[in-house]
């Protein structure tokens, strides 16, 4: 009898993109890449933040390097991807701007959908295009929320963005499979990140959100870098078109 083999959760030889990589989930996504054994090249707008960044991925012993990015800048992004010749792209890049929809104020909903969905869209479409063009496969993930499954309070734009993003990623799967490209989304729940702590400031709000999560706690980041290990290695080799929830049961009803 041949026992079967457990794929590789290993990167080494591999170059990764994260976008977003300066604080945070994307933060957290770069090192989970560069532990695997990829050379991480980390990309946000704030460069004193980022290069802090990456200077503490390296001093910790892995490969990083820093690329200053707005991931709105369409003709930046189709160049790096183009020059980069990435095998893991990880879309960590998002933003949120929460009102009631009869609020929302046509700048506010353009802002968001174009970081969340415009931006995520030709991200995904010049990485896969400089997949195809080098003759490679690759995999393509994107942070995306559980607001792509469910509604929220004062959330109608931003679900709209991810709950688009959702759709965009089962199309893109279908174009792609065939070029060996996978693409899939991570959806977590509340992630405690500096950016969000504000929100966890506020004890009846920390209440709330944890009465929702059926694992009775608030996520970290470390939660979700496992999830991208397997997104990104060999270990999700038949995975495409699909979203990872990390989200504690919040969706489960």
């Amino acid at each position: 009898m041949t026992l079967p083999r457990t794929p590789s959760f290993r990167l080494d030889g591999k170059t990764a993109l994260v976008t977003g990589a300066s604080s945070g989930i994307g933060l957290g996504a770069a090192v989970a890449l560069a532990e695997a054994g990829a050379h991480v090249v980390c990309a946000a707008r704030g460069a004193d933040r980022l290069n802090e960044a990456v200077a503490e991925i390296s001093a910790a012993g892995f490969s990083a390097a820093a690329q200053p990015l707005d991931v709105t800048d369409l003709g930046a992004v189709k160049a790096l991807c183009a020059d980069g010749n990435f095998d893991v792209i990880v879309n960590a890049a998002g933003f949120a701007k929460h009102s009631a929809a009869l609020d929302t104020q046509p700048d506010d909903y353009d802002a968001v959908m174009g970081i969340n969905l415009r931006a995520a869209y030709f991200l995904s479409t010049a990485a896969a295009q400089a997949m195809v063009d080098a003759g490679k496969g690759g995999a393509i993930i994107h942070i995306s929320s559980q607001m792509a499954h469910v509604g929220g309070i004062d959330r109608a734009v931003y679900c709209a963005s991810k709950h688009g993003l959702d759709g965009m990623i089962k199309s893109m799967a279908i174009e792609w499979g065939p070029s060996q490209i996978r693409i899939n989304a991570i959806c977590p729940t509340f992630i405690r990140t500096p950016l969000t702590e504000q929100t966890f400031s506020n004890p009846e709000r920390v209440q709330w959100i944890e009465s929702k999560i059926k694992l009775g706690r608030i996520g970290e980041v470390a939660d979700i870098m496992g999830a991208v290990q397997f997104l990104a290695t060999d270990a999700s080799a038949l995975v495409t078109g699909t979203s990872l929830l990390v989200d504690g049961g919040w969706t489960a009803g």
